[in-house]
C-alpha cells in the first residue's frame, strides 16, 4: 500500500493527461474530479481509471480537448453533444448549463448524450447544490458498459445506470445521493480485482447464472454479470434510467456490439427559491435532517447519518492523512505515466513536489 496526500497525487494525474495529449484545462479538470472521487471515498472512480482512460484515448474511444454542442435549446431546455469527449469536461460544461438555466427560469431539463465516461455522478449534483439547486440525475451507457443481468435473468443486459440527486442544506454539506441501480458499480469490482479480495455475497453471478464473489470470475472468459440491487427494484430503476438517459437524450440505450464507452445523462435542475421562500426552504430542510438524525440508533454508539455525511467525513480524514493506493493500482499509475514518456524519477519528483 502506498498513501499519497492529495495535493501531490493531483499534479502527477494532471501530468498524465498533459503528456497523453489534453491541453489546458482538461488535464487539470480530469485530475481534479479523479482525486476528488478517492477524496470522498469512491475509490472505484478515483485514479484507479487513469490507466483506463489513457487506453481509451490511445484507441479512439474517447476524445481529448473536445467541446460540447448544442444540438437544441431554449429558455430551459437543452440537448447537447459531447462528441466522446472526456466526462470531466463535457460533463462539467452541460452541468452549468443547466445551473445556468435553472438560475434564469427556475427549472431546466438538460439532455446530453455521447459523452465519454462522467466519472463518479455525484460530483454533478454537488455542484449545482453548490449553486444552490436542487437536481437530479439519470445515467447510462450505450452499450460498451453492459453488465448487469436482468431480473430473473443470467446474460448481461443493461449497465449500473446510476441515479443521483442533490439537495443544498444550509450551513452544511449537501445531501448528494449516489447510487448504482446495480447491487455494486464495476468500479468496487476493480478495486477488489486490484487488492486480490472478494466482493460482497449477492452481488454477482458466474457465466451460468451460479453466485460468486470472485472478482476474477467477473472479468473471466466468458464473463459473470452483476445483479440488480433489490431484485426486481433495481432492474425497474434501471430499465426506466435507461430509457431517460438513453433514448430521451437521443445516445441510445444499451446496445451489444458497441466499441467505444459514451455515457447520456438526463438531468432536471431545480431552483427552490421558486418554489418557496428561500429561508422556508432552508429552514424546513434542516429541521427534516435533524429530525430524522435524531433517531435512536439500533446499535449501542450507533449514529444516523444524512446521504452525504460519510463521503464528508472521509473527505476531511483523506486530505489529512492522504490517500491510500494499493500497490496494484499505484503500479498502474507509474507504468501508464511512463508510457507517455514520464518515467519512474518524474513520477517520484512530481509527487514529492506536488
Amino acid at each position: 500500500m502506498k498513501r499519497v496526500p492529495p495535493k501531490k497525487l493531483k499534479p502527477l494525474v494532471e501530468a498524465i493527461f498533459a503528456a497523453a495529449g489534453c491541453s489546458a484545462p482538461e488535464p487539470e479538470r480530469i485530475a481534479h474530479y479523479l482525486v476528488e472521487s478517492n477524496l470522498v471515498g469512491h475509490d472505484s472512480h478515483g485514479v484507479i481509471r487513469v490507466m483506463t482512460y489513457v487506453n481509451w484515448l490511445r484507441e479512439g474511444k474517447v476524445l481529448a480537448n473536445q467541446r460540447l454542442t448544442v444540438v437544441f435549446e431554449n429558455e430551459s431546455l437543452a440537448v447537447v453533444d459531447g462528441h466522446f469527449g472526456f466526462g470531466q469536461t463535457i460533463g462539467e460544461a452541460a452541468v452549468k448549463i443547466g445551473i445556468d438555466k435553472a438560475a434564469r427560469q427556475g427549472v431546466s431539463a438538460i439532455a446530453l448524450r455521447n459523452c465519454g465516461h462522467l466519472g463518479r455522478i455525484g460530483d454533478w449534483p454537488t455542484l449545482a447544490a453548490e449553486a444552490g439547486l436542487v437536481s437530479l440525475h439519470f445515467v447510462n451507457t450505450s452499450g460498451l458498459g453492459i453488465l448487469m443481468s436482468p431480473f430473473g435473468g443470467i446474460d448481461r443486459r443493461l449497465s449500473a445506470n446510476p441515479i443521483a440527486a442533490g439537495v443544498p442544506v444550509p450551513g452544511g454539506w449537501p445531501m448528494i445521493l449516489d447510487m448504482s441501480t446495480s447491487s455494486i458499480a464495476e468500479g468496487k469490482i476493480r478495486v477488489a480485482f486490484n487488492k486480490g479480495v472478494q466482493v460482497p455475497d449477492d452481488c454477482l453471478i458466474d457465466s451460468v447464472g451460479r453466485p460468486t464473489t470472485d472478482p476474477k470470475v467477473f472479468y473471466g472468459d466468458p464473463p459473470g454479470a452483476i445483479l440488480p440491487f433489490g431484485g426486481h427494484k433495481g432492474y425497474g430503476l434501471g430499465m426506466i434510467t435507461e430509457v431517460l438517459a438513453g433514448a430521451l437524450t437521443g445516445g441510445g440505450c444499451s446496445t451489444p456490439g458497441v466499441t467505444r464507452l459514451s455515457n447520456g445523462m438526463l438531468s432536471i435542475y431545480l431552483d427552490p427559491r421558486r418554489f418557496a421562500a428561500d429561508d422556508e426552504f432552508h429552514a424546513d430542510v434542516r429541521r427534516f435532517v435533524d429530525w430524522v438524525k435524531s433517531s435512536r440508533p439500533n446499535k449501542p454508539g450507533g449514529e444516523i447519518l444524512a446521504p452525504g455525511e460519510v463521503e464528508q467525513r472521509c473527505h476531511a480524514q483523506r486530505s489529512r492523512e492522504g490517500i491510500e493506493l494499493d500497490d496494484t493500482t499505484w503500479g498502474q499509475i507509474v507504468a501508464t505515466a511512463q508510457s507517455v514518456g514520464i518515467g519512474p524519477e518524474q513520477v517520484a519528483m512530481i509527487v514529492a513536489e506536488g
